[in-house]
């Protein structure tokens, strides 16, 4: 009998862009929504002052998609759409997908109307053992949960 929820692991999840998983990432970050707050200040009755907190605008953070380099030239060629004004072309909407232990779908974060604004390699380092990692940036109009 379960004693109760096990959390989430952190290494499950997959992403998906434009209906196509793409394997093999380290890391996904930047999967956050922020509503700034706008202060109004104002008077009551008899001049005693208040301050009212109301929503503003919804920001959405950045996505940065981390994996070891591989050949393909896929987060490139998608840059190189904005680089060349094809911006149209290069809005993708996808998903981050959260994952339990038998890899079945727990949680979906969907952003629509994604294009890279980033992509870097790590540099090289001869002394090294480590993997060289390129990552993307992701920026977008809009993420929900699904």
């Amino acid at each position: 009998m379960p004693i109760g929820t096990d959390p989430i692991v952190t290494y499950a999840f997959s992403v998906e862009v434009d209906g196509m998983t793409i394997a093999q990432f380290q890391e996904a970050s930047g999967i956050s929504i922020e509503i700034s707050v706008i202060e109004h200040k104002e008077n009551k009755l008899g001049g005693l002052p208040i301050m009212k907190k109301l929503p503003g605008h919804v920001k959405y953070a950045d996505i940065v998609l981390k994996r070891g380099k591989v050949s393909d030239k896929d987060f490139w060629e998608w840059i190189k759409k904005v680089q060349n004004g094809d911006i149209d072309g290069a809005r993708k909407n996808g998903s981050i997908v959260i994952r339990d232990y038998s890899h079945g779908e727990k949680q979906r974060f969907n952003f629509e109307n994604g294009w890279p604004s980033k992509v870097e390699v790590s540099g090289g380092n001869a002394k090294s053992d480590e993997v060289m990692i390129e990552s993307v940036t992701i920026t977008h109009e809009a993420l929900k949960v699904g």
